[in-house]
């Protein structure tokens, strides 16, 4: 799993010239899930993200997390975060795992960051075409690949 996670001041996704939803002050998350994707990865992904410091304490030193915060979430599939542009000038997609698999691997990530939360996460809509808009604060944007966890 590859997570692209930024820091907002604001997000919201819209599909169909219409806002699903939207969040104020916390995290956006780009998800992309690849084949060889499983538990293991959401679990520790979703751990790793509830508890990154990447929020302003009393000092404005990045120190606190989404927890300290009680900052919300918003989470949106993305595959062609696992594009090859090794070759050629148009990127596979080889890696990214088929909806059969992905659909209920992203829900699993959504419900695991909603427990650690301790409340709703919101999502985009799995293979919708989604116009995400979003102020990132700071700026601050993490990527995390579960692969390159050891």
């Amino acid at each position: 799993m590859i997570a692209v996670i930024q820091r907002v001041s604001e997000s919201s996704v819209k599909i169909n010239e219409k806002i699903k939803t939207g969040i104020k002050k916390g995290l956006l998350i780009l998800l992309g899930i690849e084949e060889a994707d499983g538990n293991t990865d959401i679990e520790w992904l979703a751990r790793k993200i509830i508890n990154l410091r990447i929020f302003d304490d009393q000092q404005g030193v990045m120190n606190e997390s989404i927890l300290d915060h009680q900052g919300d979430i918003l989470v949106i599939s993305q595959f062609t975060l696992h594009a090859s542009t090794k070759k050629g000038n148009r990127p596979s997609y080889i890696k990214a795992a088929k909806p059969e698999m992905a659909i209920p691997l992203y829900n699993q990530f959504v419900t695991e960051l909603e427990v650690l939360l301790g409340k709703k996460v919101h999502t985009g809509e799995f293979g919708a075409d989604m116009k995400v808009a979003l102020v990132n604060d700071g700026p601050v944007t993490i990527i995390i690949d579960t692969k390159e966890k050891k």
